[in-house]
């Protein structure tokens, strides 16, 4: 069961925007830049933070537009340290870079800013966290990319603890929209797969490969199974017909196999025991809604172990969810369901959205304690 949410007063909804009363004092005022989709820009100052209206994507010009006026807005609030992400090429990364000139600049890890947003969200101090954070991209303090991360950590910093198993995007951006290549990775370009002989040459060849740890590529890829779609008009919209057909489900069973590897400092998730498992289902006829339902269970499986294991090495009992990933409502609540059963204490978002909208919360909050 979900944990009851604090009815907190001193949070409301202003009109194009939000405003969020945090459980710390800043010591100095802080303007968070955000992210590129789904973008937004927070001012923080005391115990108080100011969010934007969302501007969905800042290389479109209208967006990118709203986002300048918002800036220019903000700035007037007299901000001493600015935030941002990671990523050098993201439009609101490169403005805050014009405005190191001017202004202290921190940037701020992508997924620690999801895990340290939803912490402020949910009026947390700051204490020590198993942070799940669920996504489609985001740059890594490796510069790989990352996407399904589980961290421990507080306001301040980090550790990468586990994450899952990286498998390489073979054409970069193109395998968003042509998930099959995400598939014929994870099944290790089997030549059974269509062209997949193809894809294992482009890689060896180290052209335009990028690794990366992410859930929302990893959903893609079973969609694509699946559903048997070799391409996606956008980004998740594979995964999003999915989670749709899990909907449809009246079977409930456990998940598919996978592996959890302990390493030296951690551990890496290999789910590619799921994906042979979910080609044994389709050999055999099973119904597709209950292979997409098994799946979603696998992914909630993968989240409680790996917080079990974190627990018992760590001895943290907090849980905080949060990326674009678990705006996927099957899956959030049969990760909750889990979780809670193992009496970990759980926190989701409650005023703003899971996806990149909460980011700016997180590195305003962040670049306030780190400085």
């Amino acid at each position: 069961m979900k944990n009851k949410k604090i009815n907190l007063s001193v949070a409301r909804r202003l009109p194009g925007g939000e405003y969020i009363k945090l459980p710390f004092k800043l010591k100095r005022p802080v303007l968070a830049l955000g992210a590129q989709t789904k973008n937004t820009i927070c001012f923080a100052r005391g115990d108080s933070a100011w969010v934007s209206p969302v501007h969905a994507d800042l290389n479109a010009p209208q967006d990118l537009l709203a986002f300048e006026k918002d800036l220019e807005y903000f700035l007037q609030k007299r901000p001493e340290i600015i935030a941002c992400d990671l990523h050098p090429e993201y439009q609101s990364s490169r403005y805050a870079s014009r405005l190191s000139v001017k202004y202290r600049l921190e940037y701020v890890q992508h997924h620690h800013a999801h895990i340290a947003s939803c912490m402020a969200d949910n009026n947390l101090g700051n204490k020590k966290v198993i942070g799940v954070a669920f996504d489609g991209t985001g740059l890594g303090a490796d510069n790989h990319i990352w996407g399904a991360e589980f961290l421990l950590c507080d306001y301040k910093k980090f550790l990468r603890l586990a994450h899952l198993k990286e498998i390489p995007l073979v054409g970069g951006e193109r395998a968003i929209m042509e998930p099959w290549r995400l598939l014929a990775a994870w099944l290790d370009f089997d030549k059974t797969i269509d062209k997949g002989h193809r894809l294992k040459k482009i890689y060896q060849c180290g052209i335009n490969s990028p690794l990366a740890s992410s859930m929302g590529r990893l959903f893609d890829a079973a969609a694509s199974l699946i559903l048997g779609k070799r391409k996606a008009g956008f980004e998740a919209e594979l995964a999003v017909a999915l989670e749709k057909l899990a909907a449809k489900n009246k079977l409930k069973t456990a998940g598919y196999a996978f592996n959890l590897v302990k390493l030296q400092n951690g551990y890496i998730l290999d789910p590619a025991g799921c994906f042979k498992q979910i080609i044994q289902d389709l050999k055999s006829g099973k119904p597709r809604e209950h292979i997409a339902w098994r799946f979603h269970r696998s992914v909630a499986e993968m989240i409680v172990k790996t917080c079990l294991a974190l627990r018992k090495k760590n001895k943290i009992n907090q849980v905080v969810l949060s990326g674009g990933v678990f705006q996927n409502s099957l899956l959030l609540r049969a990760g909750l369901d889990l979780l809670c059963k193992e009496g970990f204490l759980v926190f989701t978002h409650r005023y703003l959205p899971c996806n990149d909208a909460c980011i700016s919360l997180g590195q305003a909050a962040i670049a306030d304690y780190r400085s």
